[in-house]
């Protein structure tokens, strides 16, 4: 569930390492999609995690299957269809995307066959760093405006083959972003200098804006996010036409309240 908490006042410390030594090393046969010499790794308490619903903090093992059966799903279309690129979307806001985005790319870089990159596209309401409660000084906008290097925006959450690319601050003109020269050939870069690795998006939720169909031609396919007994049909119906012409992966029933019933449906 994504949740609206307020920022922690905690300062996690974030440490620069040399990219040999970080968390996230390259795979054998590799080219590196960024030259940068350093990731930042945070160090984040479990408990922290656990409160905010991510994986990596939590012991429950019937949660940490749900998830498994979704990364097993997900990857037996993305290896069927030669894709690296997924993106996570729902019909309208509230429905868990963002959260599943992460978690989904958490339990992604658990295999040990690939690296994952989680990169947050949510321009209007980005929400993947202040779901870790962290705020990095810097984020894809100051890539986007300022030229700032993606070594100094990229972070480790202090997962093994996993990296972060965050959000910062709301921008109103997202669609025209995510639809810029500039933003097409940085996802062309990354979707194909790594041979073995795996982009999640996180986009807007689809009826809030035309962020999602903007971005769709840059992106393989797309995971959409229902929630439990508050997404509407009629929602549900003009998502599906707005997104006809788009590779979607399946559905995920998010917040289920049938206990009796797996976590995730597929269509």
């Amino acid at each position: 569930m994504e949740q609206n908490n307020p920022k922690s006042k905690q300062q996690h410390h974030i440490r620069s390492v040399d990219e040999t030594q970080t968390a996230v090393p390259p795979l054998r046969q590799q080219q590196p999609t960024i030259q940068y010499s350093s990731t930042a790794i945070l160090n984040i308490h479990p408990k922290e995690l656990a409160k905010n619903r991510i994986i990596s903090g939590f012991s429950d093992q019937q949660t940490l299957a749900e998830y498994n059966i979704l990364r097993t799903r997900v990857l037996q279309r993305l290896r069927a269809n030669n894709w690296n690129t997924l993106a996570i979307t729902s019909a309208s806001p509230g429905a868990g995307k963002t959260l599943t985005a992460i978690n989904l790319a958490i339990s992604l870089a658990r295999e040990v066959n690939h690296t994952v990159m989680l990169v947050d596209l949510d321009l209007r309401k980005p929400n993947v760093a202040r779901t870790f409660n962290c705020a990095p000084p810097y984020g894809i906008l100051d890539y986007w405006r300022d030229d700032v290097p993606l070594d100094e925006i990229l972070f480790n959450p202090g997962i093994e083959r996993l990296v972060i690319l965050p959000g910062t601050r709301p921008v109103h003109n997202s669609s025209e972003i995510l639809s810029s020269p500039k933003m097409v050939n940085l996802v062309n870069e990354l979707r194909t200098r790594y041979a073995s690795r795996i982009i999640i998006f996180d986009l807007p939720p689809v009826l809030v804006s035309d962020d999602v169909l903007a971005f769709s031609p840059y992106v393989d396919a797309m995971l959409l996010v229902i929630e439990d007994g508050q997404t509407r049909k009629d929602e549900l119906h003009h998502t599906m036409e707005l997104m006809s012409d788009i590779n979607i992966l399946g559905t995920v029933l998010n917040k289920s309240k049938d206990k009796t019933s797996p976590y995730y449906y597929y269509y």
